[in-house]
């Protein structure tokens, strides 16, 4: 096969995006936004891929650190997108093949739309192909003008289309797919005789025209796939497409989604068959969830690892934790980092977890607290329970043995242990170690001062 590069570019701050992080760095569906243009470079067969960097430079590196794939080149003046891909030129030193040329700012492009241009570019044997769209209102976009054989000619500006050009419907996306032998021969002798001063890609295809070499365009079946995003309101739009495509395959694949508009399912989630997610739920990059679970409705999930048969009541958040099969959660519980739950655990209302183990068939069913603990297995933690595991400096541990019963409103003063198969009564500070099989008792003596309230009147 072919060999193929691409050069994605992503120098551009994005002014209209009225943020201190640039454009390309923007979240979309979970990841930033110039993860998606990549992710299809590669899954069209790209290696490598070249992204040309400027704004916030380090930034942009720092999401593909490790990557052998990714390289990067330096655009430290933006002059347009031919002075960005000729900046490219170091980083594919060596390399002959197919060049694709990629916006940073396209999070719905498809890589099998990317597959059927390299097809269409390699089978026409053309020096440049140019993916298009055609749109109802193409106000503003570049239109294509094609002679009668279907070739491209120029790609002419909205500002400067006579009226017969306007009513042109197709449209230039910014995506070329180009021989490298001709690309690196011609980059450089581009012009920048504009009203902005820039080099344009576009004026390379006029320089093929001119060479007579077959410059064509092929249109994809699907606009919003070449949608830029510029501002927040594109940005929101793009968003909703991508979550409708991934909520569209987790349905197909055998989960049900009561309400597919009103469910936030990001990029890179696994859910098995038969689960079910009803409106509201946000579930984010990362998480696994098991087959036959409910989601109930305005549940967070982020990180975290759900086993089979699970049910996540209402309003729950769930935030890189692990939860075996069969754990009921909620409602309005909070599972924060560092959560392992056994199989057959319950998590009540108003529960809150951090750092904790917690084993086979335990339960704390509502208003506790538990962090920095280990919890054995069919151990009850009574409401109103909390580990007091912060001493104003430090972290401290509570350790709880198998098939212990805790009382409502116990206080474990960490570091400390209560042995197997013991009982702390309700209302006891437990502040040393529990032996096994013991009962735990602190309470203040209870006096009763009969007829009191009588003398008070």
């Amino acid at each position: 096969m072919e060999s193929l590069a691409s050069v994605v570019l992503a120098a551009g701050k994005g002014t209209r995006m009225k943020s201190g992080l640039i454009k390309v760095l923007h979240p979309v569906a979970g990841v930033p936004m110039i993860a998606w243009p990549v992710a299809a470079a590669r899954d069209a067969g790209s290696d490598p891929v070249v992204l040309v960097i400027g704004h916030q430079a380090n930034a942009v590196q720092a999401v593909f650190r490790g990557a052998p794939d990714i390289r990067c080149a330096m655009q430290e003046e933006q002059l347009g997108t031919g002075h960005a891909v000729a900046c490219a030129l170091e980083a594919l030193n060596g390399f002959r093949g197919t060049v694709l040329i990629l916006c940073g700012d396209t999070p719905l492009l498809r890589s099998e739309t990317l597959k059927t241009m390299l097809s269409f570019h390699r089978d026409n044997k053309a020096a440049i192909t140019v993916l298009t769209a055609l749109m109802d209102d193409p106000y503003g976009y570049g239109r294509i003008v094609r002679d009668p054989s279907g070739r491209v000619i120029r790609i002419v500006e909205q500002k400067d289309a006579d009226p017969e050009e306007q009513e042109i419907r197709e449209i230039n996306s910014g995506i070329y797919c180009m021989d490298s032998d001709f690309l690196f021969a011609n980059i450089r002798g581009i012009g920048n005789d504009n009203a902005q001063g820039e080099y344009y890609l576009t004026d390379l295809l006029a320089l093929a025209v001119r060479k007579g070499l077959p410059c064509l365009a092929l249109a994809t079946a699907d606009a919003d796939e070449i949608m830029g995003i510029n501002d927040r309101v594109q940005l929101a739009e793009a968003a909703r497409i991508l979550r409708r495509r991934i909520n569209q395959g987790h349905m197909l694949n055998g989960v049900t989604i009561i309400d597919p508009d009103a469910t936030y399912i990001d990029h890179g989630v696994t859910i098995g068959t038969d689960t079910v997610i009803h409106p509201g739920c946000q579930i984010g990059t990362g998480t696994v969830i098991g087959s036959g679970c409910e989601i109930e409705q305005g549940v967070s999930i982020s990180g975290c690892r759900i086993g089979d048969d699970c049910h996540i009541k209402a309003a729950s958040v769930l935030e890189d934790s692990e939860l075996s099969e069969d754990v009921a959660i909620g409602p309005m519980a909070h599972l924060r980092p560092g959560t392992l739950l056994g199989s057959h655990v319950k998590i009540g209302n108003f529960v809150e977890t951090k750092k904790i183990v917690m084993g086979e068939g335990s339960k704390a069913s509502h208003l506790t607290y538990l962090g920095d603990a280990e919890i054995g297995r069919n151990v009850n933690i009574g409401c109103g329970t909390i580990t007091c595991n912060y001493d104003g400096v430090k972290k401290h541990r509570t350790v709880i043995g198998d098939d212990v019963f805790i009382g409502s409103d116990v206080q474990l003063v960490a570091p400390v242990s209560v042995g197997r198969n013991s009982l702390v009564a309700a209302g006891t500070t437990v502040t040393t170690d529990v032996p096994p099989d013991s009962l735990a008792i602190s309470r203040v003596p209870q006096i009763n001062k009969e007829g009191w309230r009588l003398k008070k009147k």
